[in-house]
């Protein structure tokens, strides 16, 4: 492993001295309970992205102001969220440097810094999208498929595991999931024709404990869907945090599409579980129930989201609720004990659909089809949302997603073959919204735009969009007081009033946001913070 710590003077043995107690997992599981921190990538296991802070709110968000700023000394994109651990702030600096800072000035700790194998090939950027953290230690994915565990006191490696081989695509970008005593990671690479999985790790050693095969071999449920040989490169990589409900055990998972993305001449069937939701038991890894959104998918529609787990009353009864809204245009509810399909609606622009069943399976369009003469769908190859996270408002009850509206790409199919190592695409692609030049215009709505949409999560009914310039990159937070933090591609930070989105103050970032805004607080000070461009923003109001 090749990696150093680099620390700045007394800031070292003065957080070694007072770092407070280690994060155990029955904290991660009552992280509503002390709101003042964030101690897993979506703020609890539930993943709705909802704060209990109260201290800033509608009436007083206008008089935000910055607090702090970290400049990451990488070019590359910033699309962490941060962990706050008792006033102590880790993030990565793009693609893979640790760095702790406080979380009240944003003076910087220490810095782990790691350089990635010359093999490794994420196909989407060099990025990292965040950090777990249990004990005493900080977790890391790699973009050259390591896993490794930090002292979190001093940035200090512990242990380091080779997950996957980066020379064949495999790569960890997302922030890692704790379970208990192991921490969960997914492989990236589905663009290179990976079989990809998901593995558990004990966290004091760094051994593989269990395996989830995303893509069945011979023997396994699922083989059936795939012709031939095809499931040996057949995708379905894992690139966002999963969910965890401690009551049933289960930690769900969102599976990337197949490969070859666009073309699926060779691999004939439903290809699982691409493209699916994936409910494995905590202890075991082993498969409970699945959920495929998008059957034999050729427009690249990963159901790569966060699993959004509510309890809410539906239809006259408490219900586990699974909330998703997905990139091939449509929001479904689920039970998440057993996979049952509760509802689902387009919450943008779809055509490559005609509705879906009983089951919450897609009726194709046959106009969906790819050829290499072309077929133009909506929504387009990014989708009608995609990694960035939505929300959930327990006190307003709406489900927050950002949107890409009115969207569409034209698909041409090309022949392909599988290389190791190499892009195994298959198509074509001229998008219609998302590329924009030097000077920023306002999209024409017949464009496509960026948007958040409040929809009622046991309808699908729209109730309120936010519209923006340009479309989105920026996940969504909404807190307590019912306010809600999101940005966008024009380079702005806003903050709305959850209830009807209205703008109630906004700040320039001068960057792209492509991440999740998380809040905090310190001695009694509530903070946000969003990477945009190339740095960390933090914000609180006047002391």
């Amino acid at each position: 492993m090749m990696g150093r710590m680099v620390h700045c003077g007394l800031f070292l043995v003065l957080l070694a001295d007072w770092l407070p107690a280690q994060v155990t997992f029955d904290r991660i599981l009552s992280a509503n309970q002390e709101p003042q921190n964030w101690l897993t990538y979506s703020g609890t296991m539930l993943s709705q992205r909802h704060s209990q802070l109260t201290q800033i709110t509608p009436q007083n968000v206008k008089n935000l102001q910055l607090a702090w700023i970290f400049q990451a000394r990488s070019l590359e994109k910033f699309e962490a969220t941060s962990l706050v651990v008792d006033g102590v702030l880790y993030t990565v600096q793009p693609p893979n440097d640790v760095v702790a800072l406080d979380a009240a000035t944003g003076r910087t700790y220490w810095v782990y810094s790691y350089s990635p194998s010359a093999k490794a090939r994420p196909c989407c950027g060099r990025v990292n999208r965040g950090l777990a953290v249990l004990g005493d230690r900080v977790f890391m994915g790699t973009i050259d498929a390591r896993l490794i565990a930090l002292d979190a006191k001093t940035g200090k490696p512990v242990w380091s595991t080779q997950v996957a081989k980066p020379e064949s695509g495999y790569a960890l970008t997302h922030a890692p999931l704790i379970v208990k005593d192991k921490v969960i990671v997914g492989t990236a690479g589905g663009e290179y024709g990976i079989r990809g999985f998901i593995a558990a790790y004990d966290v004091n050693t760094g051994k593989e404990v269990w395996r989830f095969h995303n893509i069945p071999e011979p023997g396994e449920p699922g083989h059936e869907t795939w012709a031939g040989d095809s499931w040996k490169t057949g995708g379905g990589s894992v690139w966002v945090t999963g969910s965890y409900d401690s009551d049933l055990n289960l930690t769900y998972w969102g599976i990337g599409n197949p490969g070859p993305d666009w073309n699926g001449d060779s691999r004939k069937g439903d290809n699982l579980y691409t493209d699916s939701v994936v409910a494995l038991d905590g202890d075991t890894g082993k498969l409970k129930w699945h959920f495929q959104f998008s059957p034999h998918d050729e427009f690249d529609y990963d159901s790569v989201q966060v699993p959004v787990l509510v309890d809410m009353e539906w239809q006259g009864r408490p219900r586990k609720v699974m909330l998703w809204a997905n990139r091939n245009g449509y929001y479904y509810a689920l039970d998440r004990a057993n996979g049952q399909f509760l509802t689902g609606k387009p919450f943008v622009k779809v055509t490559w659909s005609t509705g879906l069943d009983e089951r919450g399976r897609p009726m194709k369009a046959t106009t969906a089809a790819s050829s290499p003469e072309g077929v133009l769908i909506y929504p387009g190859n990014q989708g009608g949302t995609n990694w960035y996270n939505s929300s959930y408002s327990p006190r307003t009850g709406l489900f927050y997603i950002p949107s890409w509206v009115e969207y569409n790409t034209t698909y041409y199919k090309l022949p392909v073959e599988y290389h190791e190592g190499r892009t195994f695409g298959g198509a074509a692609l001229r998008a219609n919204v998302g590329r924009r030049g030097a000077t920023l215009t306002r999209l024409e709505d017949s464009e496509g735009y960026g948007a958040v949409r409040a929809i009622d999560p046991k309808t699908g009914d729209l109730k309120w969009e936010f519209k923006m310039s340009d479309v989105t990159d920026a996940g969504v937070l909404t807190t307590a007081s019912d306010l809600l933090f999101t940005g966008g591609r024009e380079g702005y930070f806003f903050g709305l009033d959850a209830r009807n989105g209205q703008m109630l103050w906004k700040a320039i970032v001068g960057g792209v946001v492509a991440s999740g805004p998380m809040t905090y607080a310190v001695n009694g000070r509530q903070y946000v913070a969003v990477a945009a461009g190339n740095a960390l923003f933090s914000f609180a109001l006047p002391q």
